[in-house]
């Protein structure tokens, strides 16, 4: 006997569920989020004859390794971990604009140059825009398939027909599964239609890639399921109005986490950033003051970036604390560790921080050379052009050593850095530009940023 559906109201923002309308979420608070949607329950079958058979881990460790479906390009590979596993399901999420579809076009192009079979499923634009940006960036390969298609079930029937290697999902806020009463993008919505998408991928070992829209906070939207779900979820990282665009692993069951790709936005597309490192320091200028040098590991890739800090006289009651690049607690708590430890006062001043390039550094590693980036503005003092640094500021202002020494120390040796401070505790090799110090102190005097 068939089981009736039944009427639930679902929180729009974390997916809850309540037998009635209510005016705020009891699970995360939000108010008017609740939708009245139609589901029916799902009742197991039971396969008849169907018996499932374990399998030893010896006998998966003497298989091959998993086949990957490189790219062509280079810095995607690097974020997937070595190329598109066969069967797998990635999300990729961004701000509108960024370059989501153009880079997923890209990697559609170059394999189907290759002689893969690929679909490219669109529900947000027609077959029409797509050949215009097609044409931008030089794609016409024969074996890449357009379906301009949101019904889910249209889309794994083309599946079965053309037996693709790579599936693109553009976007899965407009997909729909005519089973469900919910509008395109509801929590319901997303969730099922995501489900079927593993399900052909992991049934036909077809190697999926779907693209994610964004909430005002950032975060994917849709439930945090959703993440949950998939096998790995890259994130497009930048601005508009920056040239370069950061591609970032935070999930990958098929590689390491925190993999970083870099590519600059031309005219003819995205292209991979072969020197990061030199790119990031093109507009570097020399002997400018609130300018300093960040020896950062982004994955397992060094690179080098620019900190540039402005302090200036501030004419409001409550002077402004602003950070584009860095976490705005991450400044504050710099700014008292150079008051309180080193004697620098920054009441009464505005202070601005930026890290050029458009790149967002998280690691503890960029408390030193943000430190000395604020002193330097303070006083008017520049930083010498071959002066790098790296480190954690303990509250005590002592200086704490950080991972990936070496790395950051051939970085750079190569960009020509060859005064390095860093920890005395950190263990690197001899040599290589470190200059150890202890304290924030010791290092502000050694660059001459104290007063004293």
């Amino acid at each position: 006997m068939a089981s009736k559906p039944r009427t639930v109201w679902r929180c729009q923002q974390c997916g809850a569920t309540a037998p009635r309308w209510l005016g705020r979420c009891n699970e995360c608070g939000e108010y008017g989020s609740l939708v009245e949607e139609f589901e029916r329950p799902d009742v197991p079958e039971r396969a008849a004859g169907r018996s499932a058979s374990p399998v030893t881990l010896a006998q998966l460790a003497s298989e091959k390794d998993t086949e990957r479906l490189s790219t062509g390009i280079a810095e995607f590979d690097r974020v997937l971990g070595g190329g598109l596993v066969k069967g797998s399901l990635v999300l990729l999420g961004g701000e509108p604009g960024i370059g989501k579809s153009t880079l997923l076009l890209q990697v559609a192009e170059a394999l189907a140059a290759r002689g893969l079979r690929v679909l490219y499923v669109s529900g947000e634009e027609s077959p029409q825009q797509i050949a215009l940006r097609a044409r931008r960036i030089g794609a016409s390969a024969e074996s890449l398939f357009l379906l301009p298609e949101v019904d889910i079930d249209a889309v794994e029937g083309v599946v079965s027909e053309t037996q693709p290697d790579l599936l693109v999902v553009d976007s899965i806020q407009t997909a729909t599964d005519a089973e469900l009463s919910g509008a395109a993008g509801s929590v319901g919505q997303v969730r099922a239609c995501t489900a079927r998408l593993m399900r052909i991928a992991k049934d036909r070992g077809v190697a999926t890639l779907i693209i994610g829209h964004v909430t005002k906070e950032g975060s994917i939207a849709g439930p945090r399921v959703l993440e949950h779900m998939v096998d790995a979820v890259l994130y497009f990282e930048g601005d508009q109005d920056h040239a370069f665009r950061v591609v970032r692993a935070v999930k990958n069951r098929f590689g390491s986490t925190s993999e970083v790709g870099i590519f600059e936005m031309l005219e003819r597309g995205l292209c991979p950033v072969d020197a990061p490192s030199a790119a990031l320091l093109a507009d570097h200028a020399a002997s400018v003051a609130g300018s300093v040098v960040l020896a950062t590991v982004e994955g397992s890739r060094p690179l080098l970036v620019e900190i540039q800090a402005l302090v200036s006289p501030s004419y409001l009651p409550a002077p402004r604390r602003l950070a584009n690049g860095v976490d705005t607690g991450r400044l504050l708590q710099v700014l008292a560790i150079l008051e309180r430890r080193a004697g620098l006062s920054f009441g009464g001043q505005d202070v601005y921080v930026n890290v050029a390039g458009g790149l967002r550094i998280t690691e503890p590693a960029a408390d030193l050379p943000l430190a000395l980036a604020l002193a330097s503005a303070l006083l008017d003092v520049p930083v010498a052009e071959n002066v790098a640094a790296f480190g954690e500021l303990a509250l005590t202002g002592s200086v704490r050593p950080v991972a990936h020494v070496e790395a950051r120390l051939r970085e750079c040796a190569r960009m020509g850095r060859t005064k390095v401070l860093g920890s005395t505790r950190t263990q690197g090799p001899s040599g290589g530009g470190l200059r150890g110090v202890d304290t924030l102190a010791e290092a502000l005097a050694d660059l001459r940023l104290s007063r004293a």
